[in-house]
């Protein structure tokens, strides 16, 4: 399965941080701590979101999505931007409501294994209330990035719909 880099999401960070407009990117709503996005020159869509603040050091400024890329035939692959530098074997785990799931990834990176698993993610995702991701870093330490899903399943058919429309 194909994985898409990091570039692709970075300037969704920038219209979530408020910090000045995504060029070329068209928002297709808040929905509580979530937000969806359509990009039509490439053309995708993708619901984001930061985790809950935390006060703990931080590597990356770190996010959740879940994206849709029309023209590759790829919809609802979870990305994880995580907040810190990942171990050489991170051991990534995803819990999702009651739901755990082992991911794959590096650098500061995670992804779901397969389709398979991306669909089973985002389903739960759809029924929880919140979920976490946890993975040892370069310093051989477990961390934790927290997020609240409250708004997710609707940006997630935000971002479906948004890139249906083309």
């Amino acid at each position: 399965m194909t994985r898409w880099p990091i570039a692709l999401f970075g300037p969704a960070l920038a219209a979530l941080s408020l910090a000045g407009p995504a060029a070329a990117r068209d928002s297709l709503g808040m929905f509580a701590s979530w937000a969806a996005f359509r990009d039509p020159g490439v053309p995708r869509c993708y619901a984001i979101a930061r985790p809950l603040p935390s006060s703990r050091p931080a590597d990356y400024r770190a996010f959740a999505s879940v994206g849709t890329w029309p023209r590759r035939q790829v919809r609802g692959q979870v990305h994880f931007r995580l907040s810190r530098k990942l171990a050489a074997e991170p051991r990534i785990s995803l819990v999702v409501g009651d739901r755990r799931f082992a991911l794959t990834g590096g650098g500061g990176d995670a992804w779901a294994l397969d389709k398979g698993m991306d669909a089973a993610i985002v389903a739960a995702m759809r029924a929880a209330g919140q979920m976490s991701i946890s993975a040892t870093d370069a310093r051989n330490r477990r961390f934790t990035d927290r997020y609240d899903l409250t708004g997710a399943a609707t940006a997630m058919d935000a971002a479906s719909v948004g890139c249906a429309r083309r």
